[in-house]
């Protein structure tokens, strides 16, 4: 193989191929990007055996050819060579070498063969349907910060996408929990997507997606079956296994009948959120909300570091309640709020709180109390 391709547009791609690649595995091959030469492109294929994305990028293809080279590596060399230069890249059979030459600069790297590298593109995905990137990124930025980082909980460690009916209107519905708050987002149904599995699409692969989708405009094709889900976006393809557990029944943890309902300017209310809770505890975060007919009172106290109170002007005319939340929580649901205006409704002091934008019934969140 022997190839030249822009600094550039190599080191665009190998910054998404190589973040797939774990620093730390014991199976060599997994260490390395598969480089493929043909046909007026160079295609970058890296795996972990969970994740697969391969992307093509133009290049000036002289020899076909394919090989292998540590990820990393290949990642932190191209990303130090000067702006606008040309990549020569040449890879001999016999020797088993990598020659990587730019400039006056010239770096040799240990391939292992092509043969050792693992497929997990392909199969069957009976289920397909285009998203726009507005749409993707909705999705998985107004649920990912719910997804649950605890290992024995596995099959919360993503965000559950399927197909559902609200109110009438067919659905693609995003959830993602971790048992102390809740995140529901959905859109459209979009055409293609009906009858599609209920499906849990891993914390990682969440992770690259969401980088991609940044640098694309157009619609994203997913395509996916009960268990593997691919996205395509422009050059590059992303597939992913998918978490082989049962999601929760998340129905059931939404309040339907709370009665007390506070509704607060979202800003004002999370920066006075934000400076009260500098008084709470780094363990515990919590806070106390006192709620009065047309305010809503914030305070927070530790041993260590005192007590803050801040009184906020809100719309409340239910009878008085006192109730606990985690700060932190708190502050992840209402970063989520687009909206000038969120909607609490609460039942009591031990009940799960739902929080809403005023404008938009397409989000719920569910946030558990603290006992303060």
């Amino acid at each position: 193989m022997k190839l030249t391709i822009e600094r550039a547009a190599l080191l665009k791609s190998l910054a998404h191929v190589q973040s797939v690649v774990e620093r730390r595995t014991t199976i060599p091959i997994l260490s390395n990007v598969k480089l493929e030469g043909r046909s007026g492109q160079l295609s970058l294929n890296a795996t972990d055996m969970d994740l697969d994305i391969i992307e093509a990028v133009p290049a000036d293809v002289v020899r076909p050819g394919a090989t292998t080279a540590p990820a990393h590596t290949f990642y932190e060399i191209v990303r130090k060579l000067p702006d606008g230069s040309q990549v020569e890249i040449e890879h001999d059979a016999e020797s088993g070498q990598l020659t990587l030459r730019s400039g006056r600069s010239k770096f040799s790297l240990a391939c292992l063969p092509v043969e050792d590298f693992p497929v997990l593109s392909g199969g069957d995905l009976p289920f397909s349907f285009a998203l726009s990137a507005a749409e993707l990124k909705t999705l998985i930025d107004r649920t990912r910060f719910a997804i649950s980082t605890e290992e024995t909980r596995y099959y919360l460690n993503g965000i559950y996408l399927h197909a559902a009916a609200s109110d009438g209107v067919d659905v693609l519905r995003a959830v993602a929990t971790d048992g102390h708050r809740l995140a529901r987002v959905e859109i459209t149904l979009p055409d293609g997507a009906a009858g599609m599995p209920g499906i849990i699409v891993p914390r990682k692969t969440v992770a690259e997606i969401r980088k991609l989708i940044d640098e694309t405009d157009g619609e994203i094709t997913v395509s996916l079956s009960e268990t593997k889900l691919k996205f395509a976006f422009g050059d590059a393809v992303l597939t992913s296994k998918l978490i082989d557990g049962t999601f929760p029944d998340y129905e059931r943890v939404i309040p339907a009948d709370n009665d007390k309902v506070l509704v607060v300017d979202c800003k004002s209310f999370a920066q006075a959120v934000d400076r009260v809770s500098a008084i709470s505890t780094e363990k515990s975060r919590a806070i106390k909300l006192a709620l009065e007919k047309g305010t809503a009172t914030l305070s927070a106290s530790s041993a260590e570091n005192g007590s803050a109170v801040e009184e906020i002007e809100a719309d409340y005319a239910s009878t008085p309640l006192e109730i606990g939340f985690n700060s932190r929580y708190l502050m992840d649901i209402l970063a989520q709020v687009e909206g000038e205006s969120a909607r609490f409704a609460m039942a009591d002091a031990a009940s799960p709180t739902v929080v809403r934008e005023v404008t938009d019934g397409g989000a719920i969140y569910v946030l558990m109390p603290m006992r303060v």
